[in-house]
């Protein structure tokens, strides 16, 4: 995982997104103007071991492109991992910044876009641009059971990546709901939650209760924790 996560960050296939990036490290957000911005790809964070791989859409401009950890820094990232250390899939409820003692248990997270997008979105040529990264993590967590993807765009992209890994399936787009479930060949399951974006937790179409429901299930499908 260390060598793919050293070429996650090398990676300069999206020239938009690059110059993104670099600008808003180089710029900063007045409440971070002593922050040494990541301003770069922003790779995996988790388990090596991972049961449980989360998938969500992209670092935040001011989240994981300043701290250089996926969700980390966000209120996004406050949503995750406070929910991982309720059902005991983390070792803490924080996720502050990459020194900050966070340590994930059977789980992996990743992105189907690792630079964070003006607006928070991607164009379809840079996702597509993406899913060789998405492609080669599950690869590399070869031992995982459930894919947990965050929103529908997570959803479509996870969708694609399994079909060119060999994962034959017949779910469709149309078919993404919060709390859907979806057996996977291989005694493996993909799991769909709404986005923990502020725009779904501020006006309460997820809340914390939903977000657990669905890791609560990840982790007794995944047989994490025995």
């Amino acid at each position: 995982m260390h060598k793919l996560n050293v070429a996650i960050a090398a990676c300069e296939k999206c020239p938009r997104l690059m110059e993104y990036i670099q600008q808003v490290a180089q710029t900063r957000r007045r409440a971070y103007r002593d922050w040494e911005y990541w301003g770069k790809p922003v790779p995996n964070f988790g388990d090596p071991a991972a049961k449980i791989v989360v998938v969500g859409l992209a670092p935040a401009a001011h989240g994981g492109n300043r701290t250089g950890r996926i969700f980390t820094g966000d209120e996004s990232g406050n949503w995750l991992f406070r929910t991982l250390y309720e059902v005991e899939l983390a070792n803490q409820p924080e996720s502050l910044h990459r020194e900050d003692g966070l340590e994930l248990r059977d789980v992996m997270v990743t992105a189907v876009c690792h630079c964070a997008p003006p607006a928070n979105k991607p164009t379809r040529e840079e996702l597509q641009n993406c899913q060789h990264w998405m492609k080669a993590t599950l690869r590399c967590v070869g031992g995982w059971k459930v894919l947990v993807v965050l929103g529908r765009i997570a959803y479509e992209w996870t969708l694609r990546a399994l079909k060119e890994l060999g994962f034959e399936h017949s779910l469709k787009t149309s078919a993404f709901a919060h709390g859907a479930e979806f057996a996977l060949p291989g005694d493996r399951w993909l799991l769909c939650s709404y986005h923990p974006s502020q725009q779904n937790t501020f006006t309460g179409k997820l809340t914390r209760e939903m977000l657990r429901a669905v890791f609560d299930r990840a982790k007794q499908l995944a047989g994490s924790g025995k």
